[in-house]
Order: structure tokens, then C-alpha cells, then sequence
């Protein structure tokens, strides 16, 4: 049996052991790789200022190293009765090394360590997240290209108001998920500062050179203040949770579209049959489940940042096991938006957008707004010239012209898809080299 990294020689109760330690071990698994980087990094900075010998240095970091290869392989594990992945990596350097594996713990508390795990796991989450989320704006503006002479009818209140264009709509969700970027990035430079030499929170009298973990981890500054850091814990994961929750709106939003395009009534858009569904006793059908399903999973994702609020609000100074809860709430949350950005960015490779939609007399009335332009150009007072339009309308008397001429940015005819190319790479070098 594995000896606890805080033994005293009581064994906890069984039960108490299994409610505190939770599923930590599965989520841990994530993290393996994250906090052998981490011990690399506090063991080189231990030799140098002489709480480790050059030899012991060298001896701990071939375990540490052959510990990666097997996190790399996928034949590492955390055993049963080990509580964490800290536990287990420290356990193995012991059997392994004897007495030098019971050195890599000096200078730090399970605390820090952690939260190291934790800002490099979630630095490169949220990049991923970014790299796909950039991938899939890149992807609609490349439909909004293709797409943006093809009109379509444009709705407010659910009413038919005015023509808009594929587009334009293709281009309005690439240019929201910009936005969404901001706020990934935001929570990616909260992440990509350095915890480690907190301890419990209150530092160390060892004279540990955190700057030098800094630099050796690669993180752009440091959390200065030891009681900050520790403070720190549950702040990368609500910011995180945030960007999410934003970027999970804007699919979702975009899904719904899609639900609502593919319906016969409105007939903007269709999938091929095998990107979609049929029913057991309805032979016709061709359901939109994939986007139901992606709404769905949205609307779920927009709880999260909920949810973190509610587990570390009031929560006083220092540290509390609460805090082991946020795992479980980030990491499957991460995970699920990264599928559902894949799967929107393999959706959109096989709509298909019906070109005739305004061939039908249903939407003649979009083309108001163009006729009471006109007339205002050709010296017509606005207000008039909307009552004249309006009167006709009335009195089924409407004609219209069926021309659009719009100029200004962003308009149907200037869709400024170069611009907003531009906004999502500088949101993307807000990163850095990642």
C-alpha cells in the first residue's frame, strides 16, 4: 500500500478516503505530463540553490524522465490507494531512487504544485481552443466569400424585414467568434503566470529562485504575491469558463439558425441525407439532429461559468478542499467545446445554400426599405416616401424593384471579410509563441 505524502502513521477511514478523493485520479491523468514539467523545473532550481547536489539532479531528472515516457507511451497510471498524480509521480521516483525521490518535494506544497498542473494544462486548452476556434472563422468567411451574391431573407422579430445575404451571414459568426477570442485570451494571460514557490500559500524559508521557474516553464510572469497565487486558484478557471460560455453561445446560436433554415418552411439550407437522421415511423424525414444536438450541448456549456461561481464564492483566504471540485467542472467543459468546434467546422464543409430563395413572392416585401431609399435619393422626403411605400404595401399595390445597393462597411455589397480576417490574427498574436 502507498504511503500518504502526509502520513503520520493514522490511516484515514476507507470511506472518508473514497468521498474526499473523488474521481481525482481519472482527472489527474490529464495533468501527468504537466506535473513532471513541473518537478523538472523545482528540482533544477533546488540544485541551484544548493538543496540538491548536481548528481541528485541528474538522478532525479532520468526518473522523471523515464516517468514521461510512460505518461507518452500511455502506460502510466495512478494506482488505486495513491490519492493524486503528485503522489504517484513522487511514490515512483522513491521506489525507484530511494532517499534522492524524497527530495523533489522540498521548497513546495501539493497547493502550488497543482496549480502549476493546472495553468499549464489550461494554457494549452485554451490555445487549442483558440486554434480551432480561429480554424472555424476562417472556415465561414470562406463561405461568406463563396456565398456573398447569394441573398436570403433577413429577419427581425422573426418577420421578414430586409434582404441580407449568405454572406453576411456566414461572416457574422466568424466575426462573433472574434470577439468570443478576446475573452480566451484574456483568461489565457491569467493562466500563463507562474504559482509555483506559493507553497501553501504563505512561501517558504528556503531561498527559492522563482524567477527561475518562471523562465523554465515558460510562463510570461510570475504571481508575485504568495497569498495571491494560492488566490489565484479557481480564477483561470472561471475566466476559461467564460470564454467557453461565450463561444458556446455563438455556435449555439448558429445551430439554431441552421435547425431553422432546414425546415421546409423556411428551405435555405440542406445537408446531404448521411449528415443527418430519419425517423421509425415517418419515411420522409431528414433530421437536423447534429445541430440539435450541438444547440443543446451549447446551452449546457453556458451554465459553467455558473456553476464555478457558485462553488467558490465566499470562500475565505487560503485554501479549501472545495477548490478539487473545479476539475471536475473545466476539464469535461473544455473537452466538449473542443468537439463541438470540430464538429460545427465539418458541418459547415457540407452545407448547401438554396440560390432562388427570393424568386418567391412571399418575401417581395423585403425590398421596402431599398424603394423608400430610392425615392429619398431622387429628392423624395424620408417620412413621405416611407408612407408612400407603406400605403401601397397596404394596399396590395407594392411593386418591387428587387435591387440591392448597399456600399457602406460591412454592408451586403462591401462584406469587409479582409478586415475581420485581420481582427482574428490579432486576437491570435495576443498568444504569443505558444
Amino acid at each position: 500500500m502507498a504511503t500518504k505524502l502526509w502520513d503520520k502513521g493514522i490511516e484515514p477511514d476507507k470511506m472518508i478516503e473514497e468521498y474526499t478523493v473523488g474521481n481525482d485520479r481519472e482527472l489527474d491523468m490529464r495533468l501527468a505530463k504537466y506535473d513532471v514539467e513541473g518537478s523538472k523545473a523545482h528540482i533544477r532550481m533546488l540544485e541551484s540553490i544548493g538543496l540538491l547536489t548536481s548528481e541528485e539532479l541528474g538522478i532525479l531528472l532520468g526518473g522523471l524522465d523515464r516517468i514521461a515516457a510512460e505518461i507518452e507511451e500511455g502506460n502510466f497510471h495512478i494506482e488505486d490507494d495513491v490519492e493524486d498524480i503528485h503522489s504517484q509521480v513522487e511514490l515512483m521516483l522513491t521506489r525507484e531512487l530511494g532517499d534522492v525521490g524524497k527530495k523533489i518535494h522540498s521548497g513546495r506544497s501539493r497547493n502550488d504544485q497543482i496549480l502549476v498542473d493546472i495553468k499549464l494544462f489550461m494554457r494549452d486548452e485554451i490555445w487549442d481552443i483558440a486554434s480551432a476556434v480561429a480554424a472555424l472563422s476562417d472556415k465561414l468567411l470562406a463561405l461568406s466569400d463563396k456565398y456573398r451574391n447569394v441573398l436570403m431573407p433577413g429577419y427581425t422579430h422573426l418577420q421578414i424585414a430586409m434582404p441580407s445575404s449568405f454572406g453576411l451571414w456566414f461572416g457574422a459568426y466568424a466575426e462573433t467568434l472574434a470577439d468570443d477570442l478576446q475573452l480566451l485570451a484574456a483568461a489565457y494571460h491569467i493562466a500563463d503566470q507562474n504559482p509555483l514557490g506559493s507553497a501553501a500559500g504563505y512561501g517558504s524559508s528556503f531561498p527559492l529562485d522563482r524567477t527561475m521557474t518562471t523562465r523554465l516553464l515558460g510562463f510570461a510572469d510570475l504571481h508575485y504575491n504568495v497569498v495571491a497565487a494560492q488566490m489565484s486558484r479557481g480564477k483561470t478557471e472561471r475566466a476559461t469558463a467564460y470564454a467557453v460560455a461565450s463561444i458556446a453561445s455563438t455556435i449555439g446560436r448558429f445551430a439554431m439558425d441552421a435547425c431553422l433554415f432546414m425546415n421546409q418552411n423556411f428551405g435555405f439550407i440542406s445537408l446531404p441525407p448521411q449528415f443527418t437522421t430519419g425517423s421509425s415511423i415517418m419515411p420522409h424525414k431528414q433530421n437536423p439532429d447534429v445541430f440539435e444536438i450541438m444547440r443543446g450541448k451549447c446551452n449546457r456549456l453556458q451554465a459553467v461559468p455558473n456553476e464555478i461561481s457558485l462553488l467558490t464564492t465566499n470562500l475565505p483566504i487560503g485554501y479549501h478542499r472545495d477548490l478539487q471540485l473545479l476539475k471536475d467542472i473545466i476539464f469535461p467543459a473544455t473537452e466538449e467545446l473542443k468537439r463541438t468546434v470540430a464538429m460545427c467546422d465539418f458541418m459547415l464543409g457540407h452545407i448547401k445554400v438554396r440560390t432562388d430563395i427570393l424568386d418567391d413572392p412571399k418575401y417581395d416585401t423585403l425590398f421596402t426599405v431599398e424603394d423608400v431609399n430610392r425615392m429619398t435619393l431622387s429628392g423624395v422626403p424620408f417620412r413621405e416616401a416611407y408612407k408612400r411605400i407603406g400605403l401601397a404595401v397596404k394596399d396590395g399595390e407594392y411593386k418591387p424593384t428587387r435591387k440591392v445597393h448597399h456600399t457602406h462597411e460591412g454592408s451586403i455589397g462591401n462584406l469587409c471579410n479582409d478586415k475581420i480576417r485581420q481582427k482574428i490574427k490579432s486576437v491570435m498574436e495576443q498568444f504569443g509563441e505558444h
